[in-house]
């Protein structure tokens, strides 16, 4: 029997991007996908890609800022299948600027909330189910929580925030079955890029410049990967060969990072 048949995984930010594809691949194994968002029409309409595709699905609008919606997604996905094998916490917020011409500090507090808190409070809520079946936490960071990046300040603290509570988390689980996977894809085709928030607090900052300077991986070629490493339970999945170079460099002379990073901002229009 594949590793996902039958399988209950419930997936936040399922409305697009990667967490659409992973739902879609996930029914293709045969998994049962609880489907979390906060619109309902837009996860209607994955349900219906993961039913076509053969696997069942459930629509739980919910938004992961609030901790009692958190605990009804839980809840409704416990009613409806049993129990939960896997939670994937892919909701995500993106943020674009330089600090200093931030205008609106409330901001920070808005992206800390739907990128790190949602992911404690989705976690918290699931995991007596999750140790009951001995289930796999994922939580989908970024490059940019192991690696600060020019005009990500936000953004980045809230994946640093991630990384440092689901490393620690892994610690607290040792021994109960339940194992802890932290993806950091880098570059990916997803609406968090064209809805990101500017300075001011409006949406829709993509950022023209990064757009041409780096090839893009699609939601589907990364929904694969992150399906792969929760099959084999590993731990960590750092996606793209030249991230995992420039992570190595850093632990040996974090400056030249600085560097290059300073380098390409420099050079953006």
């Amino acid at each position: 029997m594949a590793p996902m048949q039958g399988k209950t995984v419930v997936i936040t930010g399922a409305s697009s991007g990667i967490g659409e594809e992973l739902a879609v691949a996930l029914a293709e194994r045969g998994a049962q996908v609880v489907l979390a968002a906060r619109s309902e029409a837009e996860l209607e309409r994955v349900k219906q890609r993961c039913e076509r595709a053969g696997g069942r699905a459930l629509v739980v609008p919910t938004d992961v800022c609030d901790p009692e919606a958190c605990r009804r997604l839980v809840a409704r996905a416990v009613e409806v299948f049993g129990g939960i094998d896997s939670l994937v916490n892919n909701a995500g917020l993106g943020m674009r600027g330089r600090f200093e011409e931030v205008t609106d500090l409330s901001i920070f507090e808005r992206v800390m909330r739907v990128n790190y808190l949602g992911a404690v409070y989705c976690t918290h809520a699931a995991l007596p189910h999750l140790k009951a079946r001995r289930g796999l936490i994922v939580a989908v960071s970024s490059l940019t929580g192991k690696s600060g990046a020019p005009t990500r300040s936000g953004y980045a603290a809230t994946k640093h925030a991630m990384q440092g509570f689901f490393d620690s988390l892994r610690i607290e689980l040792s021994g109960t079955g339940v194992d802890v996977l932290v993806v950091s894809p880098g570059f990916v085709t997803s609406n968090i890029r064209s809805r990101a928030l500017g300075p001011d607090g409006s949406t829709g900052h993509t950022d023209i410049a990064e757009e041409k300077g780096n090839r893009l991986m699609d939601a589907r070629t990364c929904a694969d990967l992150i399906l792969r490493a929760m099959e084999r339970r590993e731990r960590e999945l750092v996606m793209m060969p030249a991230a995992k170079l420039l992570l190595a460099v850093k632990a040996l002379v974090p400056g030249v990072i600085d560097r290059l990073a300073s380098r390409m901002l420099k050079h953006r229009p």
